[in-house]
C-alpha cells in the first residue's frame, strides 16, 4: 500500500510527497475522465444560496411574459448587504443570482435593453441589484455567480439571428462589470419568438464570452460543460451519481440527455460533469407572500442536504428576496436553524486518528481529517477491505466518505458492516461515493466499522468520518380523506401533538388532537408535536385543503385508460391519480364535474402527478364555470403553469373574480409528451374563501 499527498497549488495538480511500505512506489495513475482544478474547487464549495429577484417577484408569476412594465420593480428596502451576511451565516459559501430570467428584465442597466431596473421607480431608474450583490459578496467572502436566461420574452431581436450576438454583449457587460464570476448558470428554456419562430442558440458563442473574460467560471447548464442539472427541482440527486456524463449529440433544454441519466451521471462518461441540485426552501422561485407559511421546514431542508452534498452534488438553495428586497425572516430563520443542525452533527469526526487497517497495513491518510491526503490500493486491485477501528465501543448513527477526485471517481459499490461484539453485522450497502458520500441510519454503538470496496480501478480514498447526530422528533403527518376527516399521526412515542387551523403556530396551549376531526370546507392545519413537557418539540408541519370532494361526480371528460378510476382526480389521495388516453391530432383534454350543489368559488387547484414521470402534466389550459352544466362560462383563457414540468407542485389559481358555480371544467391545450401521455391528474379542486 502507499500513502500519498497532494495539494492544489496555482491551478496545477502537484505532487508532494509519497509515503511507502516496504518500497518507492509512484501514485496510482489517474483514472477516467478527470475534474479540472476550478471544478476541484468549485465541488469543495458545497452549500451555496441561489437568489431569484425581480418583476416576478412582484407579480406573483414564476415566468413573467416580458410584457409586464418595469414599473412594477420598486422594492422598498432592498439591502444586498443582508442577503449575503444571511447567506454567510447560514454556512454558505457563495450567491448565485437571476440576473435576467425568462421576462428578459435585467437587474442592472443594460445598454442592450430598455426593460431593465433603469426604466423602474426603483432608486429613481439609479440602481444597480449585481453592483450592490457583488460588493456584498466580497465584504462578506462570498463568491459571486449569475444566472442569465438565453430566452427572452421582452427583446424584439428574439427570435431572430441577431439575438444571439445581443445576449452575448449582454453577457459580455456582466461578466466584466462585477469581478470575478466563479459560476455561470445556463438553462435551455427556448420559448416562442415572433411569428412562431424559437431561438436557435449560438452555445458556442456565448460559452467563448465566458471563457473568454471570466477563464475560471465553472458553466451550469444540463449538460456542463462545468456542471450538469441533477435532472429535478426537488433537491435529491440519484443514489448512484456518477460525476461523469457523455454528452456526444446532446444538447440544451429538450435536447438534453433523460432526467434519470442527469440525475445518476454515466459510468465511465466521457466527461467530468458533475451535478448541482437546485432547489427552493418555498414551494416555487419567487417570493410570494401566499407562500410565507409554506417556507420548508427543517426536516425537509436537512433531508435535501444529505440527498444532495451527501450523494456527491453541490447544493444551490434558492432563497428568494421579498418585496421589500430582504430575505424574509421566516426563510432567514430556517437557514439558521439548518446550520446549526448541521453544525452539530458534523462538529466531532469520531473516527479522527483513529486507526485504518488494510489487511495489516495501517492508512493513516484516511482519518487525518484533510481532504488532500489520501490512500491508494496497490497495483490493479479492484476491491479493498479497510477496518477502522474505534478503540472502544462508541455511538455513532453518520458516515461520511471520499474519493480523491483529482485522480477520478473510481468507487462503483461499497458495502459496510459493524462489529456487535460477535461478529460483522451488515449496516448499509450503497454504490458510488465520489467527492462526499453522507450515509445517515439508526444509532449503533460499536468499536469497529468494515467497509469493502468495489471499483473500476484501483480505489483512491481521501477521507472516512463517523458521527453521532442529534436525534430530531419526528414530525406529525396530517391527512384527510375525500369526505373532509382530518388525521394527524407521529412515529415518535407518546408525543402530545397540538394543531390550529387560524394560522398560527402551534404551541403547547393550541388545540390538543386527541381524535379525527371535520374540515369540509377546506382551509390550512398547522400541527406541531413535543415531548419532554414541551422542552423538545417537531418542526411544524402544514397541509392546506381545498373544499371536501365528497359529492363530487363526474359529468363528463376524455376517454380514460382506467375509466373506473377517473374518480382518482379528485379522490382526496396524494398517492393515486387519473390519466386519460393520448387524445391524438386534437391534443386537447378536458374533464367537467358536478360539485353537487351550488356555491361561490374564487380559484381552482391542479396538482401534477409526482411519480418520477411528469409525461401527462398539464402546461397550458382554460378553465370555465357552469351553474347548470350546459352553459359554460371561460373564466381563465390560454392560460400556463410555468415551470412545472421541472417543479411539478401544486398549482394554486385565482380568478380575477369570484364565481357562483356547480360545475366546473378544466379543459388541457398541452400536456408533457402528449404524443404518448394522456392528461393526468393527481388533484383536482377548488377554493372557497
Amino acid at each position: 500500500m502507499n500513502y500519498i499527498k497532494k495539494s492544489l497549488a496555482l491551478g496545477v495538480i502537484t505532487l508532494i510527497t509519497t509515503w511507502h511500505v516496504n518500497a518507492q512506489q509512484a501514485a496510482p495513475a489517474p483514472y477516467g475522465a478527470l475534474p479540472s482544478a476550478d471544478q476541484v474547487l468549485w465541488q469543495k464549495l458545497g452549500y451555496y444560496m441561489f437568489i431569484h429577484f425581480g418583476p416576478n417577484t412582484f407579480t406573483d408569476k414564476e415566468w413573467g411574459d416580458g410584457k409586464e412594465s418595469p414599473m412594477v420593480f420598486n422594492p422598498t428596502d432592498l439591502d444586498a448587504r443582508q442577503w449575503a451576511k444571511t447567506a454567510k451565516d447560514a454556512g454558505m459559501k457563495a450567491i448565485i443570482i437571476t440576473a435576467k430570467h425568462h421576462d428578459g428584465f435585467c437587474l442592472w442597466p443594460s445598454k442592450y435593453s430598455t426593460h431593465t431596473v433603469r426604466e423602474s421607480p426603483w432608486k429613481g431608474g439609479k440602481g444597480d441589484v449585481l453592483k450592490d450583490l457583488s460588493e456584498a459578496c466580497r465584504e462578506y467572502g462570498l463568491k459571486f455567480g449569475v444566472y442569465l436566461s438565453p430566452w427572452d420574452q421582452n427583446h424584439p431581436s428574439y427570435g431572430t439571428p441577431e439575438y444571439n450576438d445581443i445576449f452575448a454583449k449582454t453577457l459580455e457587460e456582466v461578466l466584466t462589470n462585477y469581478g470575478d464570476i466563479y459560476e455561470m448558470w445556463f438553462d435551455g428554456a427556448n420559448g416562442e419568438g415572433p411569428n412562431g419562430k424559437k431561438q436557435v442558440y449560438d452555445w458556442p458563442l456565448f460559452r467563448s464570452v465566458v471563457y473568454k473574460h471570466q477563464p475560471h467560471a465553472v458553466i451550469f447548464s444540463d449538460i456542463g460543460p462545468g456542471a450538469r442539472w441533477i435532472g429535478n427541482e426537488s433537491g435529491f440527486a440519484g443514489e448512484t451519481n456518477w460525476s461523469t456524463l457523455n454528452t456526444d449529440g446532446f444538447g440544451m433544454g429538450k435536447d438534453a440527455p433523460k432526467q434519470a441519466i442527469l440525475n445518476s451521471g454515466d459510468e465511465n462518461g466521457k466527461y467530468w460533469i458533475p451535478g448541482e441540485v437546485d432547489v427552493s426552501i418555498r414551494p416555487g422561485w419567487f417570493y410570494s407572500p401566499d407562500t410565507d407559511d409554506k417556507v420548508k421546514t427543517l426536516s425537509q431542508l436537512l433531508g435535501i442536504y444529505y440527498t444532495s452534498v451527501g450523494r456527491n452534488a453541490n447544493l444551490l438553495l434558492n432563497v428568494p428576496v421579498s418585496r421589500t428586497g430582504k430575505i424574509h425572516p421566516t426563510d432567514s430563520t430556517r437557514l439558521m436553524e439548518l446550520r446549526a443542525v448541521v453544525d452539530a452533527t458534523f462538529k466531532t469526526n469520531l473516527a479522527k486518528g483513529k486507526t485504518v487497517l488494510i489487511n495489516t497495513t495501517r492508512a493513516p491518510q484516511i482519518t487525518d481529517d484533510n481532504y488532500d491526503t489520501y490512500w491508494g490500493a496497490e497495483g490493479n486491485a479492484k476491491k479493498a477491505v479497510l477496518t477502522l477501528d474505534l478503540g472502544t465501543k462508541t455511538k455513532l448513527n453518520r458516515l461520511l466518505l471520499q474519493e480523491y477526485i483529482p485522480l477520478g471517481q473510481r468507487v462503483r459499490s461499497f458495502e459496510v458492516a459493524y462489529w456487535n461484539g460477535q461478529k460483522y453485522v451488515a449496516l448499509v450497502k450503497q454504490s458510488t461515493i465520489g467527492y462526499k458520500r453522507i450515509l445517515a441510519f439508526p444509532t449503533i454503538a460499536t468499536n469497529k466499522l468494515r467497509i469493502t470496496l468495489e471499483a473500476n480501478a484501483a480505489p483512491v480514498l481521501s477521507e472516512i468520518q463517523v458521527y453521532l447526530a442529534p436525534e430530531m422528533l419526528d414530525v406529525p403527518v396530517i391527512n384527510r380523506t375525500k369526505e373532509g376527516i382530518v388525521s394527524i399521526k407521529t412515529n415518535s412515542p407518546d408525543p402530545i401533538v397540538t394543531y390550529t387551523l387560524d394560522g398560527s403556530e402551534p404551541n403547547m396551549k393550541s388545540m390538543r388532537y386527541n381524535q379525527p376531526f371535520e374540515l369540509k370546507k377546506g382551509g390550512t392545519v398547522k400541527a406541531k408535536a413535543f415531548i419532554n413537557n414541551g422542552k423538545d418539540f417537531s418542526d411544524v408541519v402544514i397541509a392546506d385543503f381545498d373544499l371536501s370532494t365528497a359529492d363530487w361526480k363526474v359529468l363528463h371528460a376524455s376517454e380514460s385508460k382506467k375509466e373506473s378510476q377517473i374518480n382518482r382526480a379528485f379522490d382526496g389521495n396524494g398517492r393515486t391519480s387519473w390519466e386519460a388516453n393520448p387524445a391524438g391530432s386534437t391534443g386537447i383534454y378536458e374533464i367537467a364535474i358536478d360539485m353537487g350543489k351550488e356555491m361561490e368559488i374564487a380559484g381552482f387547484t391542479y396538482t401534477p402527478a409526482n411519480n418520477g414521470n411528469t409525461g401527462g402534466t398539464v402546461t397550458k389550459y382554460n378553465f370555465y364555470v357552469s351553474r347548470n352544466g350546459k352553459d359554460w362560462d371561460r373564466i381563465l383563457t390560454d392560460k400556463v403553469f410555468g415551470n412545472i414540468n421541472n417543479n411539478p407542485v401544486k398549482q394554486q389559481v385565482m380568478f380575477p373574480s369570484k364565481k357562483q358555480a356547480r360545475f366546473i371544467k378544466l379543459e388541457a391545450l398541452a400536456v408533457i409528451g402528449a404524443d404518448q401521455s394522456g392528461m393526468k391528474i393527481n388533484e383536482i379542486g377548488v377554493i372557497v374563501m
